[in-house]
């Protein structure tokens, strides 16, 4: 499941969400300025419709580092308590859920977008994380694509 050894950080996505592929750039942005500070990153795709060749080309279309999983199972989906793509969980090294919710507050609602985020909930939780801070806040409401349901 979890590694309890290190600070790990779930990001639901999908492959066919608009506001989940909007998100790609900044994915990457936070996986290289953190992945070599001990935190480990999963790109997880909860859709149990998709498949391994679908979500290979993903990863390469959108230049994802190869940390992509399926959770066609839902079972990470169940731990961090995700319905939304795109979603965070950040876990302690403890494996305990100190953080659930949007990467950032780019997007209002669904249709509704700002021209640049002003709050960086993700960044700001794992910022928080490694410095042996607490993170506040601990949720925020994630706007996106609601992930399907178990077939």
């Amino acid at each position: 499941m979890i590694n309890a050894l290190a600070m790990t950080v779930l990001i639901f996505v999908s492959i066919d969400c608009p506001v989940s592929n909007r998100y790609a750039p900044e994915i990457k942005r936070l996986y290289s300025e953190f992945a070599d500070r001990g935190v480990r990153f999963r790109l997880v795709y909860p859709n149990p419709l998709d498949v391994d060749d679908a979500i290979g080309r993903h990863v390469r279309e959108y230049g994802y580092p190869p940390i992509a999983e399926r959770d066609s199972d839902h079972t990470l989906v169940k731990m961090a308590g995700a319905t939304i793509t795109p979603e965070a969980a950040v876990f302690d090294s403890r494996g305990r859920l100190v953080y659930l919710g949007r990467i950032d507050d780019r997007f209002v609602e669904l249709g509704r977008e700002r021209p640049a985020a002003t709050r960086h909930d993700l960044r700001d939780a794992i910022t928080a994380l490694v410095a042996g801070k607490p993170v506040s806040p601990s949720r925020t409401q994630a706007v996106g694509c609601f992930i399907a349901d178990m077939k």
